[in-house]
């Protein structure tokens, strides 16, 4: 049977199991286009920018834990996805990038809209490759989705020549995968599991610090069953939030520069520290060499190179996080777990203490306070919704005061730290999830990054909502500017911006705005129940700071706390 490059690029991409691309059509890029508006299965959504379009194959992903996928075309369309990219990259997400770019026997000559995106792209993607030849389209497709999703999950582009793309081939079914050069390993080392049960069961002061890896390997109920068969309090990074119920007695809030007062203090205090799919990146540990000083730490994580890459450990377990967390609960029913609760309860009498004398906390006056909204928000939603965000005090305040429950649901650019990641992303998790309610908590500033999407939400009817923190500041630039450069807000005060109550009519979505603290409510519920694409805009405090902050260089414990 003869296909052409087109068709056979999506009969894989059936098999895979991809339902839904998100792209921008472009002149190397028509056959795959032609060929996809003709297949019934997989849904195409037409985003406004490429950037948007990565975003939104990202925040599909994180909400749904299938591969995103995304479609652009040469040149600008192929840079322009190198943002996203990097994003996914930086917080292990599964995604498959296709790139259009110039027929093969042009390659290399400057023609219009060629750009060498496998190697602009290297650094940033966990694989990419550019497909010469016709007859290896259907297993280079095959296994980059291999690639992304197994281990340490991430993005792959794939490059596409339009003479690939267009020519035909006899097609041939695509054989199994196997890459010598590339083989996860998912069961962790039996006899490293009993050394983490040993210092389990000698721990006064034991810890669980989760990352992005519980979320990713599906170890939720594990680390669930964990933490309270042990008693073992339970802190997050940014990216772990869900992991762990936000409701539970055990849980502690996020760590790191702006985590909880009792987390931080935890890490500081603890003797024993079980790192769950972590990279301990600069923003959670602090100051290095006095991070949890006193503990011995175990790392799990399936990646090795993550181990002992920022901060040294005393049992490092190599292997998926689910399976290894369930080999520790299955060991556990062996052991004296009264003993230990016996052992461990001055230390969460201690813990006790410091979230009585330490919490979060803000004061709501005349003026409306970001903390307030969450707050709202988290109340009006029952905490059930997906939550997507910018990137700044927005983000921060989402983290500290929305308790999250569950896993994928917490959808924010963590690593690269993505203004504009946001909207599009929630666009995505919509589409993943259309039963959810989806809502975007957003910065006057990060919001106009990629503003344009919100036609791409109305035009889809996309229900999605966007809850603006409007300060009139890029604010987390302009809180740094208050306390360590004598309040020269340097081009930090947004001095302009849209009417976004109008913006949002003009795009043909609907519009809210609320400027006291007794409209925050009736706002929120009426934004919330619209069935179409919603933008609320509360004009909060404008000098308001996220606290506790960690300033820089220094150590987890030393907090500024007002």
């Amino acid at each position: 049977m003869e296909l052409t490059g087109a068709q056979i690029l999506m009969k894989v991409l059936k098999e895979e199991g991809v339902d839904t691309i998100f792209g921008y059509p472009g002149g190397v890029v028509i056959d795959i286009y032609d060929e996809l508006s003709r297949t019934q299965e997989i849904r195409h959504v037409l985003v406004r920018h490429e950037q948007g379009a990565v975003h939104a194959a990202d925040g599909y992903a994180r909400a749904s834990g299938k591969v995103g996928v995304c479609l652009v075309t040469s040149g600008p369309g192929a840079t322009n996805t190198v943002t996203g990219i990097a994003t996914a990259y930086m917080d292990s997400i599964p995604m498959v990038v296709f790139t259009g770019q110039v027929p093969t026997h042009l390659i290399g000559n400057d023609a219009f809209q060629e750009v060498d995106i496998v190697g602009i792209t290297r650094p940033c993607s966990k694989h990419n490759y550019l497909i010469k030849d016709i007859n290896d389209l259907a297993n280079t497709v095959k296994e980059a989705f291999h690639i992304a999703r197994s281990g340490r999950p991430g993005p792959v582009l794939i490059d596409l020549p339009k003479d690939v793309s267009a020519g035909k081939t006899a097609y041939k079914e695509p054989e199994p995968i196997k890459m010598r050069s590339y083989n996860p390993t998912y069961e962790p080392n039996k006899k490293q599991l009993q050394k983490v049960i040993d210092l389990i069961m000698q721990a006064e002061r034991p810890l669980i610090f989760a990352g992005g890896g519980a979320i990713l390997s599906g170890a939720y109920d594990e680390l669930t069953e964990l933490a309270r068969k042990a008693r073992i309090p339970v802190t997050t990074s940014l990216m772990g939030l869900g992991a762990f119920p936000g409701s539970d007695p055990l849980w502690l809030g996020m760590l790191g520069m702006h985590g909880t007062y009792r987390a931080n203090m935890c890490t500081g205090a603890c003797d024993l520290m079980i790192a769950v799919g972590a990279r301990f990146d600069d923003r959670v540990t602090g100051k290095t060499d006095v991070f949890a000083a006193q503990a011995k730490i175990v790392h799990i994580d399936i990646d090795p190179t993550s181990i002992r890459k920022n901060i040294p450990v005393t049992i490092p377990v190599v292997g998926d996080c689910r399976i290894t967390l369930s080999h520790l609960n299955h060991m556990l029913k062996t052991q004296d777990l009264d003993a230990l609760a016996t052992r461990t309860q001055p230390w969460h009498d201690r813990i006790a203490e410091w979230k009585a004398t330490t919490p979060l906390a803000y004061e709501q006056k005349d003026v409306i306070k970001p903390q307030y909204v969450i707050e709202k928000l988290f109340e009006l939603s029952k905490g059930e919704a997906i939550i997507t965000t910018e990137v700044g005090q927005n983000q921060m305040w989402t983290a500290q005061y929305y308790h999250f429950k569950a896993p994928n649901h917490f959808i924010s650019s963590g690593g690269l730290g993505t203004m504009g990641f946001g909207l599009p992303a929630a666009i995505g998790a919509q589409i993943a999830c259309p039963d959810k309610l989806v809502v975007d908590v957003a910065g006057d500033g990060s919001i106009q990054m990629n503003i344009q999407e919100m036609a791409t939400a109305v035009q889809c009817c996309l229900p999605v909502k966007v809850v603006i923190l409007n300060n009139g500041y890029l604010g987390m630039v302009r809180q740094w500017q208050e306390l360590f450069y004598q309040k020269n807000y340097a081009c930090t005060c947004m001095e302009h911006a849209p009417d976004f109550v109008k913006l949002a009519e003009a795009f043909g979505a609907v519009g809210l705005r609320a400027a006291k603290p007794d409209e925050v409510e009736k706002v929120l519920a009426e934004g919330l129940s619209v069935p179409r694409p919603v933008i609320m805009d509360f004009a909060v405090d404008r000098e308001e700071s996220v606290y506790p902050m960690v300033p820089a260089g220094k150590a987890i414990t030393e907090m500024l706390l007002v």
